[in-house]
């Protein structure tokens, strides 16, 4: 699978909820983001057969909290959701750090080589960015329309993300470790 198809699974039901909250109301909108967050994680197990971790977590806090809006009829639970998430995830970051353990190293080593500062700085920044959506989550949803709210959660949060990780570019080449050098057997020569 190509990374549009990715970004169009993991992006696709904001969008949706995002239409959907334009043409209805949030409550409405809402149970519609739990139905396409549900389809889409059917979908990517149909054509991967597995769930990438992130889009599985982030699936479970949209049925959980969705769930509770469209039960309840009270969108505070869609609202906070997004504040809970992001201080989970800066949360076991911080006692990753605090216990030597660097959770970013062993989801993204596989892609990335990087020493141990590179991995300590790296979690650091992303522990401290997940406070700051939180706490931008919550000075938009207690200041703002409902409306202006889900235009954030679709159109700001997403953009500020993707910022945030092209800004860490330079740490990673900074950080980053040289490849191995070829052997005999892995150098393509007999």
């Amino acid at each position: 699978m190509n990374q549009f198809s990715k970004l169009a699974l993991e992006a696709g039901p904001l969008i949706i909820f995002f239409v959907a909250n334009a043409t209805t109301n949030l409550i409405t909108a809402t149970a519609i983001f739990v139905a396409a967050t549900l389809a889409s994680l059917a979908l990517s197990w149909a054509l991967l057969r597995k769930v990438p971790v992130m889009p599985l977590v982030g699936g479970v806090f949209v049925v959980v909290f969705g769930g509770l809006t469209v039960f309840l009829g009270d969108d505070l639970f869609i609202k906070i959701k997004p504040t809970i998430v992001n201080l989970l995830f800066a949360a076991i970051l911080f006692v990753g750090l605090a216990t030597g353990r660097l959770f970013i190293k062993l989801v993204l080593e596989s892609a990335l080589a990087m020493s141990e500062a590179g991995w300590r700085a790296l979690t650091w920044r992303w522990a401290i960015f997940f406070v700051v959506l939180a706490i931008i989550n919550e000075a938009v949803w207690r200041n703002f329309s409902s409306d202006t709210w889900v235009a954030f959660k679709v159109w700001g949060m997403m953009p500020l993300t993707i910022v945030f990780s092209a800004a860490q570019i330079p740490l990673l080449l900074r950080h980053q470790l040289p490849a191995p050098p070829a052997g005999p057997e892995g150098d393509g020569r007999a």
